[in-house]
């Protein structure tokens, strides 16, 4: 099928509707489509204002670059000649780490559902195990990318579209590292959470027999460094790289900046990662020394105030924007508010779960912050109680957000076909579920715990419908194809 494109004339710059605040000349120019001697009018969509009118890229130094700026709209894609794989791979972008974080975030929902089955471990390792065949394929992919096409790495960090997608390469590795140590607990240390160390727990009395347990414990001060590096290495990293992204979308150039009237919750992605410290803490902190474990749950702390409060601050603007000029076209990325108090909430709860334990032992070593505090039982039973409460606090929101995006999806969206976008409607709300779960179990409340258990079965068949949709829409051209990605 030949295609020829001609008589292109620029028309006036104005904010996309479909991007998450790209600015883009509209879609309103039309061109002809030359096939067996007949014209078919078509629409030009062009989606850089920074793009002259001659169709050249002046941040684009690969001249091996396939095709112009000014792509088709989305027109049924079975008209469009077919370009190689090795062209389409230049439109493979970070986005694409939505679907392992959202994988998984359903292996590890798997792992902690209260209402468990036989084979119901199994059935999550195999579904994390698949997330790290995805991990491994994704990064391979996007590094081929950058190789074949040098200069899509420096747009890939400036052009906001993309840019705001890059933190879902940290997410994926801390929804990864969290899966390591839940079902390293279940298939490795028997399901003991609590990780006894020699000398410091009630049940370390030692044995004159060795038996099969012992390989475990031996097995577990390995173990347990391996977090400890991974935690304040990744710590150290996102917050460093939250800092560097934000500065880079405040200094982009000025045709290329967000707007406000188009700010969705996709803005808060870059701080999501230091969030995710708090999710870690509170998973790694019970395989720690309590002097280590105090060190990461003050650090979980401190990051999860500080990814929340930042959201927070994005929030104010997005319900500004909803209230003056409606809902966002993408109306699946309205479930990334669910994250922030979601997440929040379960960090905090998983965090004051090991409070006792290590209260309990740094008394033992006379910790001076411990000193004339009180009874250590009651203190840790207080700092419990408040996790659960601020918990509760913050679910409130995170439904109200929830529901909110529901409705906006049920009212239409403007554009159905698939996007990348999709995967939000899975891995903010792993959070969401997370956090009833823990609260149902915080409160000992059985109605909660089997909320949260169907909450589980319609996240594994969001999953399931949204990855057979995303396979689809690679295969009919939707994704992964000119214009129709989030480097556009």
């Amino acid at each position: 099928m030949a295609t020829d494109v001609q008589d292109y004339q620029p028309a006036p710059t104005h904010e996309s509707a479909r991007g998450t605040g790209h600015q883009s000349v509209p879609s309103n120019s039309t061109v002809t489509t030359v096939n067996d001697n007949s014209t078919v009018p078509l629409k030009l969509e062009a989606t850089d204002t920074t793009t002259p009118p001659n169709g050249v890229d002046t941040d684009t130094d690969d001249a091996n670059l396939p095709e112009p700026r000014h792509l088709l709209e989305r027109i049924p894609t079975v008209l469009q000649p077919s370009i190689p794989w090795r062209k389409r791979l230049m439109h493979f972008t970070f986005a694409w780490y939505t679907v392992t974080l959202s994988t998984s975030g359903v292996s590890l929902v798997l792992a902690i559902t209260p209402h468990r089955f036989r084979g119901l471990s199994t059935i999550g390792l195999v579904i994390f195990l698949l997330d790290l065949l995805f991990f491994l394929v994704i990064t391979a992919s996007i590094t081929l990318r950058f190789v074949l096409y040098k200069s899509t790495f420096r747009r890939a960090f400036t052009r906001p579209n993309e840019a705001l997608f890059v933190p879902t390469f940290f997410l994926s590795i801390a929804a990864i590292l969290c899966n390591v140590a839940e079902y390293a607990r279940i298939f490795i240390f028997d399901g003991d959470i609590s990780y006894q160390f020699p000398g410091l727990g009630s049940n370390s009395t030692p044995s004159a027999e060795p038996d099969d347990s012992h390989a475990a414990s031996a097995s577990l001060p390995t173990f347990a460094t391996f977090l400890c590096i991974a935690f304040w290495f990744f710590s150290a990293l996102t917050f460093l790289v939250s800092v560097i992204q934000y500065h880079l979308l405040f200094t982009v150039k000025a045709e290329r900046r967000l707007s406000l009237t188009t700010i969705t919750p996709a803005w808060v992605l870059p701080i999501f990662p230091v969030m995710l410290i708090g999710t870690l803490a509170g998973s790694f902190s019970k395989t720690q020394p309590p002097e280590s474990a105090i060190a990461m749950i003050c650090a979980g702390l401190a990051a999860q105030g500080l990814g929340l409060l930042v959201s927070f601050f994005f929030f104010s603007s997005y319900l500004s924007r909803l209230m003056a000029f409606g809902l966002p076209a993408q109306r699946p990325g309205m479930f990334i508010a669910v994250g922030p108090p979601s997440f929040t909430g379960a960090a905090v709860i998983s965090m004051a779960s090991d409070i006792p334990r290590v209260f309990s032992q740094l008394q033992e070593s006379r910790v001076a912050i411990l000193t004339g505090v009180g009874d250590m039982a009651t203190l840790a039973a207080g700092v419990k109680l408040g996790a659960i409460w601020l918990g509760v606090f913050l679910w409130g929101l995170g439904f109200w957000f929830f529901v909110s995006a529901v409705a906006g999806c049920v009212a239409g969206m403007q554009d159905k076909r698939f996007h990348l976008s999709w995967w939000s409607m899975v891995f903010p709300n792993v959070g969401f579920t997370i956090v009833t779960i823990k609260i149902g179990t915080g409160l000992g409340s059985e109605g909660v715990l089997w909320m949260a258990s169907g909450m589980t079965v319609a996240l594994v068949l969001a999953w399931a419908f949204i990855g057979y949709r995303c396979v689809r829409a690679v295969v009919k051209r939707e994704i992964v194809w000119p214009g129709h990605d989030e480097d556009s």
